[in-house]
C-alpha cells in the first residue's frame, strides 16, 4: 500500500513507450483498476508506511489497444520453430517448422540491431523475458521471431528473436495434493518419479476426448489404432486465428493449434485423479525429479498410445524416443 497525499501528483504515461519524462498531468480520478502505475514515494515517519510524491499511470484501455497491435503483427510476420543450428561465423540460425504432419526449415539471419530476447526461468510471458544475444541461443532451443520472409521461402530476416529452453514430459499421474497444488507422475519416458508443481501462472487444460482421438488420429495417417471406434481421420477443426485474451506479443502466424487450446476447457489438480495420463511443457532443469508447469494438459493419452505404437511399445509401458502433443510446445501460449 501506498498512501496518497494533497501534494501526490499524478501523471499519464503513453502506452507505446511509457517515458515519465513525456508524462501529461493527470489526476487521481482518471486511474482505473488494470492500469499499469509506477509510484515515487518516500517513507512516512512511522517507518511503515510510504507516502507517494508522484504516480504515473498508463490507461488499461491504451494498454489492450497496444497489444492488439503487437499481436497483429506477429500473426502476419511472426515465425514459430525449434532451433536446429547457430552459425556465430556466419551470424544465422537454422530454424525447424513443424506442421501436424510435415516440417521445413528455413534460415534466419538477424537484421542490423535486431532485438534478442531470452524466456525468464518457469516464464513464458513476453514481458518478462530479458535481453539475450545470439550466443545465449542453443541448437534444441525453441524460438519466435518477428521480420520478413524471403521470396523464395527459404529464408528469414528478423528484427526480434525471443527464444527459450524447454521440455515436454508425459505421464501418469500417481498422486495429487491440491492444497499444495502438486501433483506425482511416473514419468513414461524414464519410469521415475517426478513432482509437478502448478502455480496461478500455470495454464492447465484438458483435451476433449473426441478432439484428441480425432487429432492424434490425422497426425498417425489413421494407422496405429489411434481412432476412437466408429471415427474417421480428418484434420482437426475449429482452429482461429484470434490470439488469446490478453497476451502479448509472439502469437505467430502459424498460431492455430495454440489458439485451439486457449479454448479448451480449464482445469485445476483437484480435477486430476490417479491414473490419469497427462503431459507437462516446463523450463528444461538439471533436476528432474521436480518440475515448475508452464503448461499441463490433461487428456493426452490418444497421443502417447500413437507415441507407443510407432515405436513398437505396448500401453502402460514407457514411452521411448520423441512424442508430439499438439500445443504443449513451451512458448505455445
Amino acid at each position: 500500500e501506498v498512501m496518497l497525499t494533497d501534494k501526490t501528483v499524478y501523471k499519464k504515461a503513453s502506452a507505446e513507450d511509457f517515458n515519465l519524462a513525456t508524462a501529461t498531468s493527470g489526476a487521481l480520478t482518471d486511474i482505473g483498476v488494470g492500469d499499469k502505475v509506477t509510484v515515487s514515494a518516500l517513507q512516512a515517519s512511522d517507518g511503515k508506511s510510504m507516502n507517494a510524491r508522484t504516480v504515473y499511470f498508463v490507461a488499461k484501455a491504451d494498454i489492450e489497444a497496444k497489444n492488439a497491435r503487437i499481436n497483429e503483427d506477429w500473426r502476419k510476420r511472426g515465425i514459430k520453430g525449434r532451433v536446429t543450428a547457430v552459425n556465430p561465423q556466419t551470424n544465422q540460425i537454422n530454424v525447424e517448422m513443424r506442421s501436424l504432419t510435415s516440417s521445413t526449415n528455413l534460415m534466419l539471419t538477424p537484421k542490423d540491431k535486431a532485438k534478442f530476447l531470452r524466456y525468464a526461468q518457469d516464464s513464458v510471458r513476453y514481458d518478462e523475458a530479458a535481453k539475450s544475444f545470439l550466443p545465449e541461443v542453443k541448437i534444441g532451443d525453441e524460438i519466435r521471431a518477428l521480420g520478413d520472409r524471403s521470396a523464395d521461402g527459404t529464408g528469414f530476416t528478423a528484427e526480434e528473436i525471443i527464444t527459450g529452453s524447454f521440455q515436454t514430459i508425459a505421464g501418469t499421474v500417481k498422486a495429487v495434493d491440491p492444497a499444495k497444488n502438486e501433483v506425482i507422475i511416473k514419468n513414461l519416458q524414464t519410469g521415475k518419479d517426478v513432482t509437478v508443481s502448478v502455480n496461478e501462472a500455470s495454464v492447465v487444460k484438458r483435451f476433449p476426448a473426441e478432439q484428441a482421438e480425432r487429432m492424434a488420429g490425422f497426425m498417425s495417417g489413421g494407422g496405429g489404432g489411434v481412432r476412437a471406434a466408429g471415427q474417421g481421420v480428418t484434420p482437426p477443426g475449429g482452429q482461429g486465428q484470434t490470439p488469446g485474451a490478453g497476451r502479448v506479443g509472439p502469437a505467430g502466424a502459424r498460431g492455430g493449434i495454440d489458439d485451439m487450446l486457449e479454448r479448451f476447457p480449464n482445469i485445476t489438480t483437484a480435477d486430476l485423479k490417479a491414473g490419469d495420463m497427462i503431459a507437462v511443457s516446463s523450463t528444461k532443469n538439471a533436476t528432474m525429479d521436480r518440475v515448475k508447469a508452464i503448461k499441463l494438459l490433461a487428456g493426452v493419452e490418444p497421443f502417447l498410445r500413437m507415441a507407443q505404437a510407432t515405436t513398437g511399445g505396448q500401453r502402460g509401458q514407457s514411452v521411448q524416443g520423441g512424442f508430439t502433443i499438439p500445443g504443449l510446445d513451451g512458448v505455445g501460449f
